[in-house]
């Protein structure tokens, strides 16, 4: 008997067209949420880990929560990279939905 090796749990992104305005907005009104999104503007794609090290005083499970909200809403993929996960900000797709909503929101926190 071999053993396998677990895949990566290959997790839900709404489409373009479902995104809400409404639940794009509730995701980035929490301060945590909108610094993850400004970071992901600023520097790509980042892994799980490397976005905990930004606030490393939060618990996982909150972070957890904050990474599933914000993928939820349409704002973030979070998707398998080997034994990691990155987190991309959907910045295209934004874009098309609800044109200048990230340059805003950038420009809100300078």
């Amino acid at each position: 008997m071999t053993a396998s090796t677990p895949s990566a749990r290959v997790l839900d992104h709404p489409a373009v067209e479902d995104l809400e305005l409404t639940g794009v907005l509730f995701a980035l009104s929490d301060p945590a949420r909108l610094e993850l999104v400004r970071q992901l503007a600023a520097q790509g794609p980042l892994t799980v880990a490397q976005c905990h090290i930004i606030d490393p005083d939060v618990p996982k499970s909150t972070f957890s929560h904050h990474l599933k909200t914000l993928r939820e809403a349409g704002i973030v993929r979070n998707e398998p990279a080997g034994r990691q996960r990155t987190i991309t900000l959907r910045r295209a797709d934004l874009e098309a939905r609800f044109p200048g909503l990230l340059a805003s929101v950038g420009a809100a926190g300078a």
